[in-house]
């Protein structure tokens, strides 16, 4: 019975918790909005509602006595706009708007041992072409290659903390994964790939308070081995394997002042798991197709701050810079990623007993990317726009 649950809550909520890539290649920060207008800056360290179950499950032992749940939901609009050599668009826009919710709870079983659970999309993908799309020389080279391409994931999260000390506490959790993908091309005929799986990881954290007014947390999320099952335009059974990369996570938090936080991120994405999406027949066991895209690992830089305008209302503000782990050779029109600076700014209001809310917008700043595969020859115009809201309370 429980086995049937897991299977079947990840299906029914896989229609809500899909997303646009915002992070890096196919990855997904939004796992809460009220970290939004920090530019996710000190992550694993702010420790500030139920939220912190995902980026580390130590800061539970932060949030004090009885239950704290908290609700979120960001709005991703990624923009791809291809241009080819000669400077003419083609293709339409390929991104577009896409919701990313989250939902987090966190409760005190006894005064050291808390318990949490977290819902939430860590990687999402969408992008989606003109059904015929390619250069002013070539017009079907970019539908060739790639029409639509969605990843849709959700990450169901069960965590434990654990305070060894006033200054140390410890976390961990489970974290059951379930993916679908659909991926469409049309080189001379409509060729639709579906598959999906659903797979186990873990995360755990640490959280050291050397004062009061800092403290620095640790947190690691696993990498996650799928392997997916489907079918090439619903007739011929297939199967892929992807591991999806795991992340390290450094963050500090310092109140400056009675007025003044500030705060710091260092996160680390092994992406070079991803190397190729190679699609066997089930049956033969025979090669059926590969792409390439022997991905790099990547950093992400982030600071912020954050000021109290009054005892009820906060004013946040952040700056990071993402790396992308796509090689310029290796760029393909389904993940036309680049390097992005974010540029963040939020609020938060406490309505005391009623609870905290967040609003977050951050505008992605993102390097042109420029694409170079066979006959598709050209270049991206590429930015990212994020609004979020949270609402956090406890009971």
């Amino acid at each position: 019975m429980t086995n049937m649950i897991l299977r079947t809550v990840p299906a029914l909520l896989l229609v809500a918790f899909s997303g646009a890539a915002s992070a890096a290649a196919f990855q997904l920060l939004e796992q809460n909005a009220s970290g939004l207008g920090n530019a996710y800056a000190g992550s694993a360290a702010v420790a500030d509602n139920a939220s912190t179950v995902f980026f580390n499950p130590a800061g539970m032992t932060q949030l004090g006595n009885g239950i704290q749940l908290s609700v979120g939901v960001a709005g991703v609009g990624p923009s791809y706009e291809f241009r080819d050599q000669a400077g003419v668009k083609s293709g339409g826009d390929a991104g577009g708007w896409a919701a990313v919710p989250n939902a987090y709870l966190s409760g005190q079983l006894t005064k050291d041992l808390f318990l949490g659970l977290g819902i939430s999309a860590p990687f999402g993908l969408a992008t989606e072409y003109d059904a015929v799309w390619g250069t002013t020389s070539s017009a079907g080279a970019g539908s060739a290659t790639a029409i639509k391409s969605e990843i849709k994931t959700i990450n169901v999260n069960p965590s434990l903390a654990y305070r060894v000390s006033d200054k140390i506490s410890l976390g961990f959790g489970l974290n059951y994964q379930s993916i679908e993908g659909e991926l469409t091309r049309n080189p001379g005929v409509l060729v639709t790939l579906k598959a999906d799986d659903a797979s186990w990881g873990w995360n755990a954290g640490a959280l050291f308070t050397l004062s009061p007014a800092m403290r620095v947390g640790l947190s690691y999320r696993s990498a996650v081995k799928h392997k997916l099952e489907g079918t090439i335009n619903g007739t011929t059974s297939v199967n892929a394997d992807v591991k999806l990369p795991d992340t390290f996570i450094l963050s500090v938090w310092q109140q400056v002042s009675d007025r003044w936080e500030a705060m710091g991120d260092l996160s680390y994405t092994r992406w070079s798991s991803v190397r190729a999406l190679n699609v066997m027949s089930s049956a033969s066991g025979t090669l059926l197709s590969s792409e390439a895209f022997n991905y790099e690992n990547s950093w992400r830089f982030a600071w912020g701050a954050g000021y109290k305008a009054t005892d009820k209302a906060k004013l946040k503000f952040g700056i990071a810079f993402d790396r992308t782990p796509v090689r310029d050779e290796y760029r393909t029109a389904r993940v036309p990623d680049n390097n992005r600076l974010w540029l963040s700014l939020g609020g938060q209001w406490n309505a005391g007993a009623v609870g905290k809310f967040d609003l977050g917008y951050s505008y992605l700043y993102v390097i042109d990317p420029t694409i170079s595969q066979g006959a598709l020859q050209g270049k991206y115009d590429a930015s990212a726009h994020i609004i979020g809201v949270q609402y956090s309370v406890g009971f």
